[in-house]
């Protein structure tokens, strides 16, 4: 199983210190954590789109093509791109550009969002949210399959037998869809073929059993083999020495996150008892020792055998130095202890 960090580059004051990065710093911080995620052996670096002032990164690409350049071997994701409001031309282009840059490590992942604000930037309607984001994800499957494409939407002048250039190291380039648990989506997902990363961010990880479930079996249904598809666990998470260290690290950035998109969307305010609710085996926040976050990886991959596990430390704005000290300790104490655990060979009666 594959393990990785992903990150929205949250931009704002620490709630633990004040301190307010300008964009350019929390840029240059953002690819200082790609690069510590590579050097201390993680799979996986990925870096997510929003259009609000409350994060820096709007153009996932570039940020990952400045991480591309220092770093060796880790792969390389959006997470996601809101291709519903986005043109699929452009985005494979820039991807399939990283790739070559990268050498071969770029991923899309694609996805709605979980904010709206692109859609008005970009001019798109909200009533089209679903029409949009099939019609484009669509597209963007037909532009990795072929150089010349012909197609044709509701939403998007066609192409007639246009050549799409550059074309990737990859073949095919990498393309995954991020879901929030809907049956609906994970049907669609399933019965094209895509993987899937699952994102959980709250509640029970074991009520997403039954949508992991559907996926595969939508999957197979529609003559594609489940077990060439991989699945991706997304969580909120942070590792430090101790467990009672990482809670208290973690709390304020995620609860100033919480509770200001939580007003904007009227949901009740994220109490630390909530929180520390959260941070059991059951619960869904992945925050401890390096030991008790293996456990808890151990535990999904119980419930889910996915082939990926990607872990959001940066929620809100905070310490870089910590937060550098938790990539380490999920890199060399965590990891080596789950792929430890996941190479010995199940036990049979």
């Amino acid at each position: 199983m594959e393990l990785g960090l992903y990150t929205f580059g949250a931009l704002g004051p620490d709630p633990a210190t004040g301190e307010h990065l300008t964009a350019a710093q929390r840029l240059q911080n953002l690819i200082e954590e790609a690069v510590a995620a590579d050097q201390g052996g993680l799979d996986v670096f990925g870096v997510g789109e929003h259009h609000r002032p409350d994060f820096v990164v709007s153009a996932p690409a570039v940020v990952l093509a400045a991480a591309a350049a220092r770093t060796q071997r880790i792969r390389l994701t959006s997470a996601v791109n809101v291709i519903s409001s986005d043109d699929p031309v452009r985005v494979f282009q820039e991807f399939a550009t990283l790739d070559l840059l990268s050498g071969g490590r770029a991923e899309i992942m694609a996805g709605r969002g979980s904010f709206t604000e692109s859609f008005p930037l970009f001019g798109y309607d909200l009533e089209d949210y679903d029409s949009l984001f099939a019609e484009k994800l669509d597209l963007l499957l037909k532009l990795r399959a072929s150089a010349i494409v012909t197609w044709s939407g509701r939403h998007r002048p066609a192409i007639d037998h246009r050549g799409v250039y550059p074309r990737p190291v990859q073949q095919p380039l990498p393309v995954w869809v991020a879901v929030g648990g809907t049956p609906a989506s994970v049907v669609r997902i399933g019965t094209r073929g895509v993987p899937m990363a699952l994102a959980i961010i709250g509640g029970q990880p074991a009520r997403f059993a039954p949508f992991v479930d559907l996926y595969r079996r939508t999957a197979a249904h529609a003559g594609h083999d489940p077990d060439r598809l991989p699945v991706s666990i997304n969580v909120h998470g942070f590792v430090a020495d101790t467990s009672q260290q990482a809670a208290d690290d973690y709390y304020p950035a995620m609860a100033e996150v919480m509770n200001r998109i939580g007003r904007e969307r009227g949901w009740p305010p994220h109490s630390r008892a909530d929180y520390d609710a959260s941070l059991g085996l059951h619960g869904h926040l992945l925050v401890g020792s390096p030991e008790q976050v293996a456990e808890k990886i151990l535990f999904h991959h119980r419930i889910f055998t996915p082939q990926r596990y990607l872990i959001q430390m940066s929620l809100g704005p905070m310490s870089h130095a910590k937060l550098l000290h938790a990539i380490e300790l999920f890199a060399t104490r965590v990891a080596p202890i789950v792929r430890a655990a996941l190479a010995v060979p199940p036990v049979t009666a």
